[in-house]
């Protein structure tokens, strides 16, 4: 059976083929443009490949709840042109198929705990950190919604000795993601992270301020593991440097065999960035099966 996946994002929209045991037959990649063309031609790539369901995870935020007349749409997005979009009803309507929704830090976070080196775990949280910062969620092997969904880009931190930058969210400022994502390191260096690779500093603050987000969820959640994927995850070391720091935090709290084994509690994403577009395919998986 083939499956349609969609991973959502706000510079390119990644759709995919695939089957009952998760595997990628086949992807390509659309640019994020405005709404009706872009989601025409998401409809133009799936009409003709004989789908079972679909499976869509979105950026950020989006209506989760099924009984809301905005179910399946990008809400308050700062993406120029997208907030209040209606995404996943166009496309229901033209495939005539079952489909799964979710956020697209979510939809990772499924894909690892699915098909990934976090496969059976019960308990997990993601965190993509790139051009933003998002956090999923899974507690009693449900993924959390709540009233919309997790925003764990959006916690307060306390600032690096070092760091004098005040941070880009234009919400909050200084929150994790006005201080950790892909942009503010460019806001605060003058060049992208991977033209700071050797530069010790840069990555000392990033990670402290990741492990912050790890202590916070540690405490409120409970995780069997947390995992840290996008482009900022990259920089080599990085890691460590934010284990280290949890560590250091921590300062010997919460013991548990599953904090005590710290690399495998804090652990990088494991499927070679399809994590998200294969947490799509079993969002698509789980729509068809609770369609018949």
């Amino acid at each position: 059976m083939n499956y349609g996946a969609l991973e959502a994002g706000g510079t390119k929209m990644v759709c995919a083929i695939g089957d009952e045991n998760g595997k990628i037959l086949e992807q390509v990649s659309i640019p994020t443009t405005e709404p009706k063309e872009t989601i025409d031609r998401m409809i133009d790539y799936f009409k003709d490949k004989e789908i079972e369901a679909l499976g869509v995870a979105c950026f950020g935020p989006v209506d989760l709840r099924k009984d809301s007349p905005t179910y399946g749409y990008i809400t308050s997005t700062p993406k120029p042109g997208w907030a209040n979009t209606d995404l996943l009803g166009p496309m229901v309507r033209a495939l005539k198929v079952p489909a799964g929704f979710d956020l697209d830090v979510n939809g990772s976070l499924l894909g690892e705990v699915t098909y990934g080196a976090s496969k059976g775990l019960t308990d997990a949280v993601y965190f993509t950190v790139g051009t933003g910062i998002g956090s999923g969620v899974m507690t009693n092997g449900k993924l959390l919604h709540g009233i919309i969904h997790p925003e764990g880009g959006h916690i307060q931190i306390k600032h690096h000795p070092k760091d004098t930058f005040g941070g880009r969210c234009p919400f909050h400022k200084d929150c994790l993601e006005g201080m950790a994502n892909g942009p503010s390191l460019i806001d605060r260096w003058g060049k992208p992270g991977n033209e700071l690779k050797e530069e010790p500093l840069v990555w000392e603050i990033e990670a402290y301020y990741l492990a912050q987000a790890a202590r916070a969820v540690s405490c409120l959640l409970s995780p069997q593991r947390i995992i840290f994927g996008g482009g900022v995850m990259h920089q080599k070391g990085l890691i460590d440097e934010i284990r280290d720091d949890f560590k250091e935090m921590m300062n010997g709290y919460l013991r548990s065999p599953y904090i005590e084994d710290i690399e495998n509690y804090i652990t990088e994403a494991s499927l070679n960035d399809d994590q998200g577009i294969m947490g799509c395919i079993k969002l698509a998986i789980d729509a068809a099966a609770k369609a018949k």
